[in-house]
């Protein structure tokens, strides 16, 4: 079997009303195609425009080949030798940001190619299941031009994810710094108020994760105000400070109780080895598509493993990329859970329709999938519906 091309298929749908912090309103669909007619998908949380190049834009010399070229012969059933194959052949542009990203989506397909053609799941070719089930955490990012109307949001949002038999919940509070909603510009009494509510809501018996999405620029405050959230037992603190403040987490991870998370945005295992080696983190957060991939995800988890570090992937998209992270969770032995963005609470089209047959909680786990690959099917009428040909116009709105 070899991979004869592949392609970028971009799709959007956005709400009709504003929703500016939500990034799953568009997707970068990556499709691997092959000579004996099994096709695979993948996806990543990244521009889908820039995605679209990188895999398709040829340039003018051999270092300058799209990933789709650099594809084409390739036997599908060695992702981790392909993934070395294009990490070296696409040096100038793919070395890190989001042409590993674009590598990472491809990598999913392969899989899933690779699953299907020996009909077995991939946690299976990934050596085994460590773990009979998954556990998600519901991930609720609130919307609310106003911190009343956010808090509302979030409540309610937190609310039903208890009552859907969530175990952990995650609460986006992103109402302070540089990556906060539009028009939110909060103090640090209102995110520990928040947080206060949050735990109010859902009660002693759920784990309470926190994502502050980078909203401070100096560990000894972020540490200031940790040490206020502490009596809500939070499981752990996300992202307290900027994503290249290396030495900050360093410290911060030193002083603090609560365990700080991060890494969505590192790709490849060398950034997060440098991150290792610094004691920079206490709960290492791969995103499947952005780190590189299910092959690369591996080998990160395979690191967090030889230094002690739990492994909970960050994923945010659609069921694609949860079918991928729950695979690589399955073998993972240091995963305790999986982040999950339910498809009722998402405000996303594509997150809700995207595939037909997802990996979906009962009772708060996910059992060990049972379809090849990565087991999902694509709806083709909803790919049909949503994919565009055109980037959105330029706005300073």
């Amino acid at each position: 079997m070899q991979v004869t091309g592949a392609d970028c298929v971009i799709l959007s749908c956005p709400p009709a009303d504003a929703d500016p912090l939500n990034t799953a309103h568009d997707n970068a669909l990556v499709r691997v195609y092959t000579d004996e007619g099994i096709t695979g998908i993948g996806e990543v949380e990244c521009n889908p425009w820039v995605v679209k190049a990188l895999v398709e834009a040829s340039g003018y010399h051999h270092a300058d080949r799209s990933l789709a070229e650099l594809l084409i012969g390739q036997n599908p059933a060695h992702p981790q030798a392909i993934w070395d194959r294009l990490y070296q052949q696409s040096i100038l542009t793919a070395r890190r940001g989001a042409g590993i990203g674009a590598i990472g989506a491809i990598d999913m397909a392969l899989w899933d190619i690779y699953g299907k053609a020996s009909s077995k799941p991939i946690w299976q070719l990934l050596g085994g299941a460590v773990h009979k089930t998954v556990v998600p955490y519901a991930s609720l990012l609130p919307y609310g031009q106003t911190l009343a109307n956010y808090r509302d949001n979030l409540i309610e949002k937190a609310k039903w994810a208890c009552q859907a038999g969530f175990r952990a919940i995650k609460v986006e509070i992103l109402i302070r710094g540089p990556h906060a909603q539009p028009g939110l510009n909060e103090t640090d009494d209102a995110i520990v108020g928040l947080v206060a509510e949050c735990r109010s809501a859902i009660g002693p018996a759920t784990d309470l994760l926190l994502d502050v999405g980078y909203c401070w620029s100096d560990w000894k405050h972020a540490l200031s105000v940790i040490r206020r959230i502490e009596r809500y037992q939070p499981y752990f603190i996300e992202t307290p400070l900027p994503p290249d403040d290396l030495k900050g987490y360093s410290r911060l991870c030193a002083a603090a109780d609560v365990p700080i998370a991060a890494g969505e945005l590192l790709t490849t295992r060398f950034e997060f080895e440098q991150w290792l080696e610094h004691d920079a983190v206490d709960i290492v957060q791969p995103d499947i598509g952005r780190v590189g991939g299910i092959t690369e995800a591996m080998r990160v988890a395979q690191l967090a493993r030889d230094r002690g570090k739990p492994v909970i992937p960050h994923c945010w998209k659609s069921a694609i990329g949860i079918a991928a992270t729950v695979h690589v969770a399955v073998a993972s032995p240091g995963c305790p859970m999986i982040e999950f963005l339910p498809a009722p609470v998402s405000n996303s089209v594509l997150r809700q329709c995207l595939v037909e047959n997802e990996l979906e909680p009962v009772n708060g786990i996910i059992e060990l999938p049972t379809h090849p690959g990565l087991g999902v099917t694509l709806n083709h009428e909803a790919v049909r519906k949503y994919t565009v040909s055109q980037s959105p116009s330029l706005s300073y709105a």
